[in-house]
């Protein structure tokens, strides 16, 4: 997938998030210097062609109460380890969910997925949810619990390139 100049700098102006406005759209435009429908249809494009996931509403979940975050990280048998990733990552409460290679021999952990909720007591039942579901296929796990934010941002794009 390759992206021209005009994608990029589409790309730049709404990775902070679309305008807070009517037509946010139509700003887009104007700050680009193109038309309303030219940027709805690149942005069709890119998101048909995956460059673009999707276009949402991001809540702050710390807003909303949930204020216990952990990665829960699980070291799971690698020839179940996608599929099961696949289930962990539909649970509706977990955000991000990776695979990821192990560091043996300090770090055997190969699963990482994120649980939010409103205490750790919560997170804790989700957490083990989701032991339940990798059952014997887990031979391990922890939990790295977030104590302060020091950056959170969406992926963003250098300037060029």
């Amino acid at each position: 997938m390759t992206i021209d100049a005009t994608d990029r700098r589409i790309l730049q102006a709404t990775a902070g998030g679309l305008p807070m406005t009517a037509a946010p759209y139509a700003e887009v435009a104007r700050w680009l210097n193109l038309t309303t429908d030219e940027v709805m249809e690149r942005m069709r494009a890119m998101q048909a062609s995956g460059v673009i996931r999707r276009v949402a509403v991001a809540p702050n979940h710390y807003a909303l109460g949930m204020v216990a975050n952990g990665m829960s990280v699980w070291d799971v048998m690698d020839d179940r380890a996608a599929d099961l990733g696949r289930q962990v990552g539909a649970l509706p409460f977990v955000s991000h969910c990776y695979l990821r290679p192990r560091s043996l021999p300090d770090w055997p952990y190969n699963l990482f997925a994120m649980i939010h909720g409103a205490s750790r007591n919560e997170v804790e039942a989700l957490r083990a949810c989701i032991a339940d579901l990798l059952g014997d296929a887990c031979r391990g796990r922890d939990i790295l619990y977030s104590t302060r934010i020091l950056k959170k941002t969406g992926m963003r794009l250098a300037d060029g390139g």
